[in-house]
């Protein structure tokens, strides 16, 4: 039996409750973990398909843009379609694009079926959240956030292991098809439990062109950003109208969406101190935090020797802490300035990209994963007081809405932060690797004395040139990393005064608003 939209049912009771909560918190875990899955596999997806690895890096962005397209139209089809069935159709999509991403033969067509994936991938986040809080008495509310939580962060830590794991003993394509079984378990199990509880299907208008110029700006400027370091930037007239493509756009959709009644994208909230000053703190932090998770395991597996797995468990243990400390954080933030929290947050991101700006070739297992287990404790003070700080204030009619629009910009963050940081760590290492190459010379003793060494190894004098080149690649490569690594310590310190700008939240009604959002 469907209900009205303002209608409430009566939480869910026993065995349905755990049973719901499960269903719910699969699905969730489904989703994030292709967000971080991927990640490891990289290399070996690139090197199947006959690509470059920074090539492969469109499959995280591709599922990245589609992903924050969709996000902000949660709201309408879920009003359109009624929130269980939206949420249980975005399930099997999802199953049905992963498995296509699977069988995908070439790097064209698995960019189309991840686009495909984050597209429909859009509404089952924010509508888990949203049904796991029916189910629960609003005293509980906190507790069921909590056991969310606890599922969208030991999701990052699965992702790596499981990726490197699956792509070294048995085959990338599997990273995809084990989405299959827990989607097709997820989405049975949630009809079954929340079919009778769906609210009545309402048609309302949809801003066609809003969302039209929202699709073609976005994928214009992440075309842009991901063939600009192929094609020679804006010496390449592809780039050069992709670019204009992507400012016109965003120009028509920014006056379309200030004056359209019914937007697909709520522009009005930027008004707002805390709304746009926590948007952007959250999006340039997460901007960071991800081209930095997609950058470590690149040079690693690329230029330090190590497999899949290996790079799986160096970046597992960023959820360790992070799992240990939120459920803390959630339950002070109403009682803590999280303006403190976020500041303490960005502090620890910036000690722990400092510490990675001191790697060097011969960096060992344990050096490397220090920093990771220590930047749970940033992720913990990162998220939960942020979002409060973003939706402190709003009336409960607009946070959907106001959640909607600063999941859109965070994610879309990420995937030019993904974009910016493989192609930045391209251009600093061809700058180092100039500079290495340089000094390979008659004239220098050290040089030669390498040489000298090949030579007496066995090595022609081509073999000996090509091992000398392939350790100034490494060099480069990892000087180029860590000249990144330092670049994001400074920014994340940077991001430090935005944060204080933002007003202080009023006690428990902030962190009220974020338990809303969620």
């Amino acid at each position: 039996m469907a209900t009205a939209p303002g209608a409430a049912h009566a939480p869910l009771e026993g065995s349905a409750r755990v049973w719901g909560t499960i269903a719910l918190s699969a699905a969730t875990f489904m989703n994030v973990l292709d967000t971080s899955i991927a990640n490891v596999s990289l290399p070996a997806i690139a090197g199947d398909l006959g690509v470059s690895p920074n090539q492969g890096t469109w499959v995280i962005t591709s599922f990245a843009v589609a992903n924050a397209i969709s996000v902000p139209l949660t709201g309408w089809l879920s009003q359109r379609f009624g929130q269980v069935k939206l949420f249980v159709g975005s399930v099997i999509l999802f199953v049905i694009a992963s498995w296509l991403c699977g069988l995908a033969p070439n790097m064209t067509t698995l960019i189309a079926f991840r686009a495909l994936q984050g597209f429909v991938a859009g509404p089952m986040i924010p509508l888990s959240q949203t049904l796991l809080l029916a189910s629960y008495p609003r005293a509980l509310a906190g507790l069921a956030m909590a056991m969310w939580a606890m599922t969208t962060l030991v999701a990052p830590v699965m992702g790596p292991l499981l990726g490197g794991w699956i792509t070294d003993n048995i085959s990338w394509p599997w990273i995809f098809y084990i989405n299959i079984p827990v989607g097709i378990l997820a989405a049975s199990a949630s009809w079954a439990l929340y079919h009778k509880r769906d609210s009545v299907p309402r048609k309302l208008p949809i801003d066609r062109v809003g969302l039209g110029l929202l699709v073609v700006w976005i994928a214009a400027m992440q075309m842009m950003l991901d063939l600009g370091k192929e094609n020679d930037w804006f010496h390449s007239p592809l780039i050069v109208t992709l670019a204009v493509v992507a400012v016109v756009g965003f120009a028509f959709f920014l006056v379309w969406e200030l004056t359209d009644e019914h937007p697909v994208v709520d522009l009005r909230l930027f008004t707002r101190r805390n709304f746009w000053t926590g948007t952007l703190s959250t999006s340039i932090a997460y901007g960071l935090f991800f081209g930095n998770v997609v950058l470590l395991p690149l040079w690693l597996q690329q230029f330090m020797g190590y497999t899949a797995t290996d790079a799986g468990m160096i970046m597992a243990p960023v959820g360790l802490m992070a799992m240990v400390l939120s459920p803390v954080v959630g339950k002070t933030v109403a009682k803590v300035d999280p303006r403190r929290y976020v500041t303490f947050a960005f502090i620890v991101f910036a000690l722990v990209l400092w510490m990675r700006s001191r790697f060097n070739t011969s960096a060992d297992f344990s050096t490397i994963m220090v920093p990771t287990i220590i930047q749970g404790v940033a992720m913990a003070f990162f998220f939960i007081p942020l979002t409060t700080i973003t939706l402190s204030g709003l009336s409960p009619d607009r946070i959907p809405a106001a959640s909607g629009l600063t999941n859109f910009v965070r994610i879309t963050a990420g995937a030019i932060g993904t974009s910016v940081s493989t192609t930045m760590w391209e251009n600093r290492a061809a700058l180092h690797h100039a500079q290495l190459a340089e000094a390979v010379n008659p004239a220098n003793p050290a040089a030669q004395a390498t040489f000298n060494g090949l030579a007496a190894s066995g090595f022609s004098p081509e073999q000996a040139i090509a091992q000398v080149n392939r350790l100034a690649d490494q060099q480069a490569f990892t000087m180029a990393a860590t000249d990144l690594f330092w670049l994001s310590a400074a920014l994340f310190l940077v991001l430090i005064p935005l944060v204080w700008m933002s007003r202080p939240t009023h006690g428990a009604a902030g962190a009220d608003a974020a338990a809303g959002a969620h």
